[in-house]
């Protein structure tokens, strides 16, 4: 069967000499990975059936194995490099997490220390109980759910491609969104116009929803259901991300219809200030926490201090549903060291609830040796548009 393979499978294999590497570092004989992002990192397994028990097992000698369900049979074979595919049947009495013990005996894994991905979306509070129920007396289990998480920080040159394509991708869909946003303008179009963009561009669904509120949902920075069409005098805020391989880019941005109050005006000056200053920040060296204090001296200092958040961004990479953000995030106190290769997404967030006003400003970074390279073209002036 043909696989389809996003990485050479030396870079595969890399990736699981370096993560077997921290596994011996950190005294763990294997790894039960339950987050997506890690089974595509280090096998390419790629597929949404992680909403069900499933792990992919890496032992200290290398040997792997993906637990899963019949409909991710052949998508373990077709987009990973695991030969070992287990299939649980579903039915009132399975119990995958005891089927799960058996094969590790057969691994094994029995008496031994494994470390295992807590902090993951496939694994819910419910399964994990069952885990550890039947786990106990058979291993030793520790929390490992930032092991693969600190390998995925630093992205190889194949990544930093997709990234850039990402990247590219984001700008295109502003591009698309910008001749629809008017008097009358349709949100669903808008929205429609942005993610058939990615799509045209051979882009994925994103990790998350594209977040777009006019008027007072200007001032929401999540997802929200239903739609409505703007007025002469209005405000739009977008959030959104170009998407490839699974790799993201994501920008944020407000657009003023028709006049645009002077507040408004220093919002948005404030906010570019801030956001450069968080980028100059983003330098081998500095630890994620510094580049976030940036953001708020800024802010504060313009006296911003009670419409800002209180993160700015966060690592971006590949992420499945349900949101693209990824480890670490920007928030003041961080001590994770910044390097070169990581990519990072700082959103300028200033909200005025006492006015009604929004702004925001926010767009995606590669570090380099020097510092940070923006991968958008887009420029960073105002959104104003005539109503």
């Amino acid at each position: 069967m043909k696989r389809h393979l996003h990485f050479s499978e030396e870079e595969f294999a890399e990736r699981r000499r370096r993560a077997i590497a921290l596994m011996q570092e950190e005294g763990l004989d294997g790894l039960l990975c339950f987050r997506q992002e890690s089974m595509f990192y280090l096998t390419g397994y790629d597929t949404f059936g992680y909403v069900f028990f499933q792990c992919l097992y890496l032992g200290a000698d290398g040997r792997m194995m993906i637990q899963t369900r019949a409909p991710d049979l052949r998508q373990a074979q077709q987009t990973s490099v695991v030969e070992d595919i287990r299939v649980w049947v579903d039915g009132p009495e399975a119990q995958p997490a005891e089927e799960l013990r058996e094969i590790l005996r057969e691994y094994g894994a029995e008496g031994k220390k494994l470390g295992v991905e807590y902090e993951a979306y496939g694994l819910t509070a419910r399964n994990g109980k069952r885990l550890e129920a039947a786990l106990a007396g058979f291993c030793e289990l520790s929390d490992a759910s930032l092991l693969v998480s600190r390998l995925r920080l630093v992205k190889s040159p194949a990544e930093i491609a997709y990234v850039r394509r990402a990247g590219e991708l984001a700008d295109e869909a502003l591009a698309a969104a910008l001749p629809l946003i008017g008097p009358g303008a349709d949100e669903g179009e808008i929205l429609a116009a942005m993610q058939g963009a990615v799509f045209k561009g051979g882009g994925d669904y994103p990790g998350n929803e594209f977040i777009i509120g006019s008027a007072e949902q200007a001032l929401l920075c999540r997802y929200y259901s239903g739609r409505r069409k703007l007025d002469a005098e209005d405000q739009l805020t977008l959030e959104w991300a170009g998407a490839y391989r699974h790799y993201h880019a994501a920008m944020m941005a407000t657009a003023v219809l028709g006049n645009l109050p002077p507040e408004q005006a220093e919002m948005h000056a404030v906010a570019r200030d801030a956001l450069l200053a968080v980028e100059e920040k983003l330098s081998p060296g500095n630890s994620v926490g510094e580049a976030f204090d940036a953001h708020a001296v800024t802010l504060d200092k313009a006296g911003y201090q009670a419409h800002r958040m209180n993160a700015c961004g966060y690592c971006l990479g590949t992420t499945f549903s349900p949101n693209w953000m990824d480890w670490p995030m920007l928030y003041h106190g961080n001590p994770v060291e910044i390097g070169p290769g990581m990519v990072f997404f700082v959103h300028i967030i200033i909200f005025n609830s006492e006015k009604g006003l929004a702004m925001t400003l926010g767009r995606t970074s590669l570090v380099g040796e020097r510092g940070a390279e923006s991968l958008s073209a887009t420029p960073l002036e105002p959104i104003h548009l005539p109503g």
